[in-house]
């Protein structure tokens, strides 16, 4: 390999020191996180309110650190749960295991499991660190439940199901920006991600660059360098 070749190798690690240092106070300051971003998981609800969740333990089964933890039960007839057979009786996720791969997404047939932009825990026992159902859950209106331990901010609630928009059936393209996702409670049936097709801005699911939301908060010294 020459010298050229090993050069090319540092092109990105080049491009990168040519860009503008960005800074937070963190934590008091955080950036926002894009759409697909990897949080705690959250269980999803249909617009009439019924649960997403089958109980079918597919998530439970392609789990590779053995987090997740699922029971089905037969619906009661006179107040079914779900709109299937069956719903999720118990379910609960271990986040001292989780590593956030995604995997249970993937495998739900439902979209019933998504992950939402809310990272941070701050645990004081062992207990808290796994979610039952009662947590998982969204409220009436949509949005995650909060637990005290939970730093939330400002935006983290919203997209949870952004990965589920991500890429078309089976990498497609001729599904790109086609909806094929079910209504989710407090959103109805959002839109298509950006940039994977040629849908309008105003007809697709935001996206942004860090860089140019944080660009004018990145001070200028003399002479115009960027610190």
């Amino acid at each position: 390999m020459g010298v050229l070749d090993g050069l090319k190798g540092f092109k990105v690690t080049f491009k990168q020191m040519a860009e503008p240092r960005i800074t937070t106070q963190y934590p008091k300051e955080k950036r926002p996180k894009p759409p697909r971003f990897h949080g705690r998981h959250v269980l999803n609800r249909y617009e009439d309110g019924m649960e997403k969740c089958i109980g079918c333990e597919l998530c439970a089964g392609v789990c590779p650190v053995g987090c997740i933890y699922v029971r089905g039960k037969d619906n009661p007839l006179e107040d079914p749960v779900s709109p299937g057979e069956r719903y999720g009786f118990v379910y609960e996720i271990n986040f001292l295991r989780c590593i956030h791969c995604d995997l249970c997404v993937e495998a739900c047939p439902t979209e019933a499991i998504t992950e939402s932009k809310l990272f941070e825990f701050s645990f004081t026992s062992r207990e808290d660190a796994i979610y039952t159902k009662a947590e998982l859950v969204v409220d009436d209106d949509g949005k995650p439940r909060q637990q005290p331990w939970e730093d939330w901010r400002e935006g983290d609630d919203k997209l949870d199901s952004g990965w589920m928009r991500a890429t078309s059936p089976s990498g497609d393209p001729d599904y790109e920006g086609i909806v094929h996702w079910s209504n989710e409670l407090g959103y109805g049936t959002r839109a298509p991600e950006r940039g994977q097709s040629d849908l309008p801005p105003e007809q697709a699911t935001p996206e942004f660059l860090v860089r140019e939301v944080m660009a004018d908060r990145i001070p200028r010294k003399a002479g115009g360098r960027v610190r």
